[in-house]
């Protein structure tokens, strides 16, 4: 490989940022979490890992931690795996929907967590339901799901509504301002690179029927956890919309 892969992954953190204000912090809740549940040594399992982003803090924080990264989305799982290399004894990557439960075949033994971020608000709700679910019977007995991501308000809650945009607006406008890639600039700067580039097609592919789902409300979230099987739920962290969701089994 001869692209940045670092490089690479540290823009997409920064760019990340300029659409989740407080994104260090949500993944620092979660790790601490982690930490008081589960000590430094456990098996975790990164849905829709993307570029790593996620994985690389997991590593960096624990140095006993094993983790199961998947992602369906070819450019960012190439880019993952060239970025963590260094942890190559410590990590797996797999190519895999979340939205199937095959998915899940892969994983080998029962993890004692799963995280994902700024991911799962691209499925379809029905589907985040079947997702739990298959979340639940994969986890150990006791195990932990968390999930970082916005869950947005809607119309009972028009005040906050309009912060949270607005906050969402002004974060965004910052960023660009002090010159942070957007997505678009992001990607067009990753695929300058061969390796990337022809994975281009590929992504595309797999992404182009898609529908975009409505957003979800926290409610909801919780609501379907429970009904996929959690016997306890809750938040962990939240600023405005964007919260640490969690399931205990």
């Amino acid at each position: 490989m001869t692209f940045p892969a670092r490089e690479l992954l540290k823009n997409w953190d920064e760019q990340q940022s300029a659409y989740i204000a407080y994104r260090e912090e949500r993944y620092n809740a979660a790790l601490d979490v982690l930490a008081m549940s589960w000590g430094k040594e456990f098996h975790v399992v990164d849905l829709a890992c993307g570029p790593g982003s996620f994985s690389k803090r997991l590593l960096e924080r624990f140095p006993a931690v094993n983790v199961t990264a998947i992602d369906l989305d070819p450019l960012l799982l190439a880019l993952a795996k060239e970025a963590l290399s260094e942890y190559q004894d410590r990590i797996q990557f797999f190519s895999g929907d979340i939205a199937a439960a095959e998915c899940f075949s892969v994983i080998t033994g029962k993890p004692q967590a799963v995280v994902s971020s700024t991911a799962i608000h691209w499925l379809l709700p029905e589907q985040q339901v079947a997702l739990y679910r298959n979340i639940s019977n994969l986890l150990d007995e006791g195990g932990l799901f968390m999930n970082a991501d916005h869950q947005r308000f809607d119309n009972r809650h028009p005040r906050q509504k309009q912060i949270a945009q607005r906050h969402d607006e002004d974060t965004q406008r910052n960023a660009w301002t002090a010159g942070v890639q957007d997505w678009d600039r992001w990607f067009d700067t990753a695929t300058r690179y061969p390796e990337l580039a022809e994975l281009l097609d590929a992504r595309a592919a797999i992404f182009a029927d898609r529908p975009t789902p409505l957003p979800t409300t926290v409610e909801f979230q919780l609501a379907a956890l429970r009904q996929a099987g959690f016997a306890e739920t809750g938040t962990v962290w939240q600023f405005l919309d964007d919260y640490v969701v969690a399931g205990w089994k």
